[in-house]
Parts: structure tokens; C-alpha cells; sequence
């Protein structure tokens, strides 16, 4: 038997060793495969996180299936059977659309009950889709899809109070996109009873809801497409209104830090909550990332903690930041045609650009502690899509790491995982592509 004293030092060795999120980065499940789970929802069932998303494996918008992933912590995930399949001949066949899965529990029933946007391809039906199954991933019995009082819905999501009856609401993009909504649900959770509230001209999806100290915080964005915009929060003393004036949730040249809002999750009381987006790529639907960040609440508002590596305690609804060490890209050797850029956006207000297609930049004296080490790279791309840049490491292989557009105000980082030595390193940006990769701020070493 374990001595009281070997317990406590394996529990503190677990906790320093805490895998951290690492956010726009690739995540894979417990099996290595991609995670499949784009406009999530998170379900707590006792000590188990479940995170049910749409599979986007076949890079369509089409329905394919909604997935339900099992988690301790919110970092490991089990992929487990879909909780929600194609149905022929119904509105969830595989030619139409099925977005944004929300699940809740429903006591009186004993059930758990998943609504989600239910249309066609065209997204000409605006409808919701209420399903029911007896465990959290299913597989879910579909009931039926409709649109709630008559009225459009697109972009949903489902909120449960904390109330003695466990009053739960629909919020929904409704009127062609116009107006914002939040409808109570019946007592079994399949139909919505009446309007509590209505955002006049709001132009909001991807909604999600936190309460704290009893006050509501409504998280959504505006309307772009796959594009990323500025998401907002909303304050009100109760559901039905009336609702503050709407405040970013993060700097708004970032856009959120190039993501949408999906999910937004409590961790205790008084704690933080996490937000959960995505971040959208139309063109690659299946390789869009995840952009999870700790919401503070430290000043009484919500804002978004910019964090490329960090760890969430989930018992006690804490998280911790990763410090790094940075290295300016100007500092750096450079090749071939790269040169130095002045904007007041970058950090010590220059970086290197024009690599790729004959530039390249080498960052020496890379510190590195040997073995996997993440390395977020703090990047401008001043395009409308994608680039993309070779790293390579002491002269090895070199690995492909995909910058999307940062709108041309503002850097953004993409965390890569690379092999550092013990020791001193060098690190290559650009080396062997013909195409432009974006213009190179500094990275940080973690």
C-alpha cells in the first residue's frame, strides 16, 4: 500500500505535469484521430464532460453527424458513438443541415433532450430539431423539426437556469437573421412556450449564456458567414430584459481572435467560465480549430484571456496561464528576400515579411529544454484567406503550419508543437515553398 506521503507526492507530480489547451492548435481524441465537434456543446453528467459537435470530416456543411466526446478535465477526449445519425427521408437527411447541437437534461422526464438548427441546404426552412435519448451521447431519437412560434430560427443554442424548476430557454438568430430571441421551453424541453425576451434588430448568432451572482451574460457574435467578426456580451438582471448595450468580449481588431462563439462554460460559482469557439475554415470545413480561452470575470464584465497554452482546474473553477519565452522575428538571420516591416501591431514595432518564395528568417539561441515544446507563432496576413509557412528545426524536417487571415490590423498566434534539444536551438521560417507565408512578428517558446 502507497504511504500517505508517496499519495500526495504523485497527486502534486500529476498536477504539474496537467496537459494544458492549446488553443488553434490541431487537437486529436485519445485515439489520435482529428476531433470532430465543431459548434459544440457541453453537457456535465457527475464528474464527465460530454462535448457533442457537428463532423465536419467530409469538409460539408451537410449534415453528417453530431459526435459526442467524453472528458475528465476538458482536455483528454474519448470519441464515443454519434449521438445523432442522417434520418432518409426527413428533414436530417444527409443532403440537409444540422448545426449547433445543445443538449440539456430534463428531470421530469428522465431524458436528455438535444435541439439544434434544422434546415435545409439552401437555409431555407430556419428551423430548430428537438431529439431525445436516455444517456448523454445517445444515439438520439428524432422528433421533429419546426420553427418555433412561427418564426425563423438559424443559429440556436439552449440555456438551463438555476431555478427550482430548471426552466430552460431557447435562444435563437430569428427573423431572417434580424432580431434575437430567447423563448422559455416547456416542461418536457420539446416545444418553446412563449418569447421571454427579443433583441430588436440585434443582427446576433452563435449565442451561448453564463449566469453569475445572478446576473445573465449573453455571448454571440454578428452576423459575417464563415467570417470572423467582434462577438459581443450583453448584460441583464433577468431573461426577460431589459438587456445592456452590447461590449466586445476581446479587442476588436482581433475578431475574437479569429473564432465564433459556440459554447460557454461555467466552471463554479464564482469561478471563471471558458469560451469555446470556432474558428471557421469554409474552404477546409474539417480542419476548422478550436479557440477555447479562460472568460474572466475578475473586473465584473466578461472578457476573453488571450492564452496560446494554458491549464484549467476544474474542481475548484480556476485556470493558469503558461509563461513563455518570446523572440522577436527582426532579431533573427535573414535569407533571400525577406525584409524588415514597421507597424505599430507588432511587437517592438517591427517583423519580418515577404517570406516564403525565396525568404526566410533563422531565430538562433532558441532555449529548449529537450523533447516537445510548444512554439506559438505570432503572425500578420494581411489576405483574405490562408497562408501557410515551413518551420524547420536545426536544419530537420520542416513542418506546415496554416495561418488564416488576421484582417489586417492585427497579429494572431498558432500555437505548433516541435522537438526542441536541451540547449540552444535554430529555428527556420519560409525555407522550400514558393508561396508567401505572413509576415513573422515573434514567437514564444513554451
Amino acid at each position: 500500500m502507497l504511504s500517505a506521503a508517496l499519495l500526495s507526492l504523485l497527486v502534486l507530480l500529476a498536477r504539474a505535469q496537467a496537459q494544458p489547451i492549446v488553443s488553434g492548435a490541431a487537437w486529436a481524441d485519445t485515439s489520435g484521430n482529428p476531433i470532430q465537434a465543431h459548434g459544440a456543446g457541453i453537457l456535465k453528467v457527475g464528474s464527465t464532460f460530454y462535448w457533442l459537435g457537428e463532423d465536419k470530416s467530409l469538409n460539408s456543411a451537410l449534415f453528417h453527424a453530431v459526435s459526442c466526446y467524453s472528458s475528465p478535465d476538458l482536455v483528454h477526449w474519448t470519441r464515443q458513438n454519434d449521438a445523432l445519425t442522417p434520418l432518409a427521408g426527413t428533414i436530417i437527411s444527409s443532403s440537409d443541415i444540422v448545426e449547433r447541437p445543445k443538449v440539456v437534461y430534463n428531470q421530469k422526464n428522465a431524458e436528455y433532450v438535444m435541439w439544434f438548427h434544422s434546415d435545409t441546404s439552401s437555409y431555407g426552412a430556419a428551423m430548430v430539431g428537438v431529439a431525445t435519448a436516455q444517456t448523454p451521447c445517445g444515439p438520439y431519437t428524432y422528433k421533429s423539426s419546426f420553427k418555433p412560434l412561427g418564426a425563423d430560427s438559424r443559429d440556436e443554442s439552449v440555456f438551463q437556469d438555476d431555478d427550482a424548476a430548471h426552466t430552460a430557454y431557447l435562444l435563437y438568430a430569428s427573423d431572417n437573421n434580424q432580431n434575437f430571441k430567447i423563448a422559455q421551453l416547456d416542461a418536457d424541453y420539446y416545444n418553446v412556450t412563449a418569447v421571454t425576451s427579443e433583441l430588436t434588430a440585434a443582427t446576433l448568432e452563435a449565442p451561448g449564456i453564463v449566469k453569475r451572482d445572478g446576473d445573465y451574460f449573453l455571448i454571440a457574435s454578428h452576423t459575417s458567414g464563415w467570417a470572423p467578426n467582434p462577438n459581443k456580451w450583453f448584460s441583464a438582471s433577468s431573461l426577460a430584459g431589459p438587456w445592456s448595450a452590447q461590449q466586445d468580449i476581446a479587442p476588436a481588431a482581433t475578431r475574437t481572435w479569429y473564432s465564433q462563439n459556440a459554447f460557454d462554460l461555467p466552471l463554479a460559482a464564482a469561478g471563471a467560465s471558458v469560451y469555446m469557439g470556432d474558428r471557421w475554415r469554409p474552404d477546409l470545413l474539417g480542419s476548422s480549430r478550436y479557440v477555447w480561452y479562460p472568460l474572466d470575470f475578475a473586473s465584473g464584465a466578461p472578457a476573453l484571456v488571450h492564452a496560446d497554452v494554458w491549464t484549467v482546474d476544474v474542481a475548484a473553477g480556476t485556470y493558469a496561464v503558461a509563461s513563455g519565452t518570446s523572440y522577436e522575428a527582426e532579431s533573427g538571420v535573414r535569407g533571400g528576400t525577406s525584409t524588415i516591416l514597421s507597424s505599430s501591431i507588432f511587437s517592438g514595432g517591427e517583423a519580418v515579411g515577404y517570406l516564403g518564395h525565396g525568404g526566410t528568417v533563422t531565430i538562433n539561441n532558441v532555449q529548449g529544454t529537450g523533447g516537445a515544446h510548444w512554439v506559438a507563432l505570432y503572425f500578420a496576413n494581411g489576405d483574405s484567406t490562408y497562408r501557410n509557412v515551413t518551420v524547420s528545426v536545426n536544419g530537420g524536417a520542416a513542418t506546415l503550419v496554416d495561418q488564416p487571415d488576421t484582417g489586417g490590423q492585427a497579429v494572431l498566434s498558432v500555437p505548433v508543437q516541435l522537438s526542441l534539444k536541451s540547449g540552444a536551438n535554430s529555428i527556420t521560417f519560409g525555407a522550400g515553398q514558393t508561396n508567401y507565408a505572413a509576415d513573422l512578428d515573434r514567437i514564444v517558446v513554451y
